[in-house]
């Protein structure tokens, strides 16, 4: 049993990676396009307000990158980071724990993301499709230069 779950363990990851990605974006989307609801309170984040429209088009673009497994560890990173920020600066100083200070996605997305920078895009991403076409010129390449050309 243990063997088998190991073995899906990738495709676990890559799951959870779309599934964050895609609340992440939805999140940003909705505080700079007024879509799912919008902001708090509904409408729309005004454009170069800190740290609200910084922060969402941080939740915007790297909750896509996230679910597409492009870049995950640096998108994952700058992503986890706006969210301890976010948690810290806005909701922490409101009360001391998630549940009474309204930080509970703050602090769920922050930790979601930390974990990809230490376990990369797992299974279905877009990092390991390049990766493995990288390997394989890199083997052409090798190959190439050991294989002796006869004129």
């Amino acid at each position: 049993m243990t063997g088998r779950l190991n073995s899906a363990q990738p495709y676990a990851l890559g799951l959870f990676r779309i599934v964050i990605g895609l609340l992440f974006a939805c999140h940003g989307a909705a505080s700079l396009f007024g879509v799912l609801g919008g902001a708090a309170g509904g409408g729309t984040i005004d454009a170069g307000t800190w740290p609200g429209w910084y922060a969402a088009v941080i939740q915007l673009v790297g909750g896509i990158l996230v679910l597409l497994g492009l870049g995950t560890r640096a998108a994952a990173f700058i992503s986890s980071g706006s969210m301890a920020y976010a948690y810290f600066k806005v909701h922490q100083p409101e009360a001391l724990w998630p549940m009474e200070n309204g930080g509970e996605a703050a602090a769920i997305f922050c930790w979601a993301m930390l974990l990809f920078v230490f376990t990369g895009s797992g299974a279905l991403g877009l990092d390991r499709l390049f990766a493995a076409r990288g390997e394989s010129r890199d083997k052409e390449d090798a190959d190439a230069k050991r294989t002796p050309v006869a004129a």
